[in-house]
């Protein structure tokens, strides 16, 4: 019988994405019921209620949910008539709403803004010259602030060049929901496609909202087949590409304008409380209401004593509603997050040009740049109420040092530390206060405990030991963390899949060759023809690697191509190296397991040793571990519940081999390799110790192997429910150490002084 190891190896159980099986049965729910759920679940629900036809993709955060709740919701999908499309980029998602341009099919699309939204910038910008008659939704996860892990920019700026109008709703589900589909009507009033901007506290807020009946398309692609339409005049070809810019200023913008006016999309709240207020995008709302309640100028409820303007469409600025919100102001803060101040230099025009005096604040009081939070809008409201006199100025802020003496505490020390010492009976002398940044250490992200890539960088980094250092274009995805300690690799990163691609300046003759990075997700992303085949075209004498992990592990583990995990709605298995083949490399080598350091080493070396010229693609294949793991981690669980015999491997150290160097950690940097005080007495550097969260890769032996370290690393197997073999096997071995170690205290003790 093959042990449950080898079952999991062979694919029991497959999985590649995380699964919303249960989550996707809300989609059913009916009118006057209520839905409670994720934001991200509730967006489905809303474009199904309003008679989507079909929707596209491509995953990133914080909008990946929306697309692995769509691939889980097929069978609801198909019954509606609802084309779900797993788009291979965000401009293959954005040109998909071609289908809204000569029919009236309500289509969505979704990706990460603002990297997805420049990569969809060719189609978008034909879209919305063109314009539509169905409505085109496309909602994009608006990755803005400190837990970014892209450049900090904003759709903003792209709804303004494109002139595609741009919603902003308060972070609730009702409200959420309304947006959607307000969306859809507002792209149909206006000719206009639409986007929908989501905030990461928005895709992941949880609520309820009273849902209503999912809707059949009105008009569904089979009719659009059987029925082909054509209007030349969509088209963005001279003279009417010129026209499209006079429809989007005289015909488009005034009727957005009118819809957005008349189903009142923006909200006033205690409009004529005071002859103060503020002006705030939606997204930011419950965060601005959170700094007024703090500050006793609003309640738990939401009732506020100042005036607040809340832009849920952020674009077009409704210039009727900015006017009768100020002209009976003295004064109004502008809540913007972000820079450049878009909205606050269109207030200003629109309230000067108005003849209105209403001073205008919002950068002044407000960082330039950077993610508004809490204590950000605390602080700037504040700022704002004191100088119309709202709220009395608050004193110098004390000294960051107070003194406790006798266990009486000074009360210039925070009431919450006061508290602490008094309720302990503390005994202190003295309590200094630090900063946030100065007494944490930051932690930059990293790669996953058994992570199938930190090998290939062990072994980069053992390659640079021979060869010296080399350039190194590094690409989006995991790999990109080997640029961190404590692997310090890579030069640049220029984009997903654009590794390759931002190394072919270095296609030269010289006395190394340049690397690059890929991974599977970029590969098919963009990395085959903007890198493999541009390499191919010109002649390109560098190495390429492409790290094959089976899914885009860093969006959520979704499969592509050349993934392993059966599908029954997608097509995989499509081998990397084929497709490099296919385009015209000759030199090609794959690893199939990534953990054999040495193999990896000396399959890079030959690649930048060997004579033979024209590019080189070094395919280095294992499973993302945190799939796997998603995947084994339950089916061991159920086999040890059932009292099965389970067989699992980890790692240790020998502290009395180990030297104390810690090699290991620089070449490895695992986060189940630590360090633990050292047993022997006589020795004082620490020692290196392998935690329980080990997963057993092999990668620290490995390393230590090719690396030619300490032979300190062995092989433990943790059996769980031992069978009887098992017993009896270690008895026999305990028995046979014992004697051994008696043997050697004997011997040690005939030497003793």
């Amino acid at each position: 019988m093959a042990s449950l190891a080898s079952r999991l190896l062979q694919g029991e159980g497959n999985m590649a994405e995380r699964s919303f099986v249960e989550e996707v049965k809300k989609l059913r729910l009916g009118a006057g019921e209520v839905f409670r759920g994720e934001g991200i679940l509730a967006v489905t629900k809303a474009l199904l209620e309003s008679g989507v036809s079909y929707v596209a993709g491509y995953q990133g955060a914080p909008i990946s949910h929306l697309m692995d709740v769509l691939a889980d919701a097929q069978d609801i999908l198909s019954e509606h008539g609802v084309r779900f499309e797993n788009s291979a980029s965000e401009a293959t998602a954005a040109a998909t709403l071609a289908a809204s341009v000569n029919y009236p099919l309500r289509g969505a699309v979704t990706f990460k803004a603002t990297a997805g939204t420049n990569v969809a910038s060719d189609a978008l910008a034909n879209l919305s010259s063109g314009g539509v008659i169905g409505g085109a939704l496309v909602i994009v996860g608006e990755d803005y602030g400190e837990g970014s892990s892209i450049m900090q920019e904003r759709s903003h700026a792209f709804a303004m060049k494109s002139q595609m109008w741009l919603l902003d709703p308060r972070t609730n589900l009702p409200d959420i929901v309304a947006a959607v589909k307000h969306g859809f009507e507002l792209s149909e009033a206006s000719n206009t496609p639409v986007m929908l901007q989501l905030r990461i506290r928005a895709c992941h807020v949880h609520g309820s909202f009273v849902a209503a009946d999912n809707l059949q398309p009105r008009f569904t692609l089979k009719q659009a087949m059987e029925q082909p339409q054509r209007d030349v005049h969509r088209i963005v070809l001279p003279p009417d590409s010129f026209i499209h810019e006079k429809e989007k200023i005289n015909e488009r913008w005034p009727a957005a304008v009118r819809f957005i006016e008349e189903r009142a999309l923006n909200e006033f709240f205690a409009e004529d409380a005071d002859d103060i207020g503020i002006i705030v995008q939606g997204g930011s709302y419950n965060t601005l209401l959170r700094a007024l309640e703090r500050l006793g100028l609003a309640d738990i409820y939401g009732n506020t004593k100042i005036p607040l303007y809340v832009m849920n469409v952020a674009y077009p600025v409704i210039e009727s509603e900015v006017l009768r919100f100020c002209r009976n102001k003295r004064a109004v803060l502008m809540v913007e997050e972000g820079q450049p101040n878009f909205l606050e230099q269109n207030m200003a025009t629109i309230l000067r040009q108005a003849g209105v005096s209403a001073a205008l604040h919002g950068k002044d009081m407000l960082p330039m740049a950077g993610e508004y939070s809490a204590q950000v809008l605390l602080q700037g409201v504040r700022t704002f109420a004191e100088r119309y006199q709202r709220l009395a100025p608050q004193p110098d802020a004390p000294a960051p040092k107070g003194r406790v003496i006798a266990r009486e505490v000074d009360e210039t020390i925070p009431a919450p530390v006061r508290e602490l010492v008094t309720s302990q009976n503390m005994d202190v002398e003295e309590i200094t206060f630090q900063p946030l940044d100065e007494s944490v250490h930051a932690r930059p992200p990293g790669f996953c405990t058994g992570c199938p890539e930190r090998p290939i960088f062990s072994a980069l980094k053992l390659v640079e030991r021979e060869l010296g250092t080399h350039h190194i274009s590094a690409d989006i995805g995991c790999h990109l963390f080997s640029i961190l300690p404590p692997f310090n690799l890579g030069n640049t990163t220029m984009g997903y899949g654009l590794g390759a691609a931002s190394a072919s300046a270095f296609n030269v003759p010289a006395d190394k060759r340049a690397i690059s990075m890929m991974g599977d997700g970029g590969f098919w992303h963009n990395g085959l023809t903007s890198g493999v085949a541009n390499a191919v075209f010109n002649r390109s004498d560098n190495l390429t690697i492409v790290i094959d992990n089976d899914y885009t592990a860093a969006t959520g583990g979704q499969d592509i191509l050349s993934s392993n995990a059966k599908n029954p709605t997608r097509s995989t298995g499509h081998e990397i190296e084929t497709a490099v083949r296919g385009v015209g490399v000759k030199w090609i080598r794959k690893i199939t397991r990534t953990y054999d350091v040495a193999a990896m080493r000396d399959t890079i070396k030959e690649a930048l040793t060997t004579t033979e010229k024209g590019p080189k693609v070094l395919v280095a294949q294992s499973e993302c571990m945190l799939n796997r793991q998603r995947r084994e981690k339950p089916l061991v669980r159920k086999a040890v519940a059932a009292g099965k015999r389970v067989v699992r491997e980890k790692f240790g150290v020998d502290s009395d081999t180990c030297t104390g160097d810690h090699s290991c950690i620089r070449l490895s940097g695992c986060p189940s390799l630590s360090i633990m005080p050292n047993p022997d007495p006589l020795r004082t550097d620490p020692v290196t110790t392998v935690l329980d969260s080990c997963v057993g890769c092999g990668h620290c032996g490995d390393v230590a192997l090719a690396a030619v370290l300490c032979p300190s690393f062995y092989r433990a197997r943790i059996v769980t429910n031992p069978s009887r073999w098992d017993r009896i096997r270690q008895r026999v071995r305990n028995t046979i150490i014992g004697r051994l170690q008696r043997i050697e205290a004997k011997r040690r003790a005939r030497f003793a002084f």
